[in-house]
């Protein structure tokens, strides 16, 4: 297990990292008509949410896709790095399992909206690189929680 010691500090920064790249990327792309196109990011998506007027639904895009993920990935570094004493805090212990239930949401969604799209003939539809480091953060988010919760045994 020594040899994969260096992997930690590399996920560690590399879950922020797609998640930083996540939001700003593109997530999707809208082509109707063969001349219009339309690329929006997440940070995009909610900004055109809360100007619209559905600031509910903004609000709970930002606490789902945003908040919660940023909560997840301080909790693992803080567990990761044995900065919590190594017992783990209340949060990592309760609240992040359940989150690792839905940490792909985002991108199913996503996917559900593409096929919606080429199936209505309404527009073509096409994933972007924003929603491949999502994807990507989320799947190092959950590698980092496996890998810890096999380092600190069974609790």
């Amino acid at each position: 297990m020594a040899r994969l010691a260096w992997i930690k500090p590399v996920l560690l920064v590399a879950a922020p990292f797609f998640l930083a790249l996540g939001l700003v990327l593109p997530l999707i792309r809208f082509e109707t008509l063969y001349f219009f196109d339309e690329t929006p990011s997440l940070i995009g998506i909610i900004a055109s949410l809360w100007s619209g007027g559905d600031s509910l639904l903004a609000a709970i895009v930002v606490l789902v896709s945003i908040i919660l993920p940023v909560c997840k990935i301080v909790s693992l570094a803080v567990e990761a790095t044995a900065a919590g004493g190594g017992t783990g805090s209340w949060f990592y212990r309760h609240a992040v399992p359940h989150l690792s239930k839905w940490s792909m949401m985002d991108v199913l969604l996503v996917a559900v909206v593409i096929a919606a799209a080429k199936t209505t003939g309404l527009a073509d539809a096409f994933t972007q690189p924003g929603l491949w480091c999502y994807a990507a953060s989320t799947i190092i988010s959950g590698l980092l929680h496996s890998l810890s919760e096999n380092a600190s045994g069974p609790k």
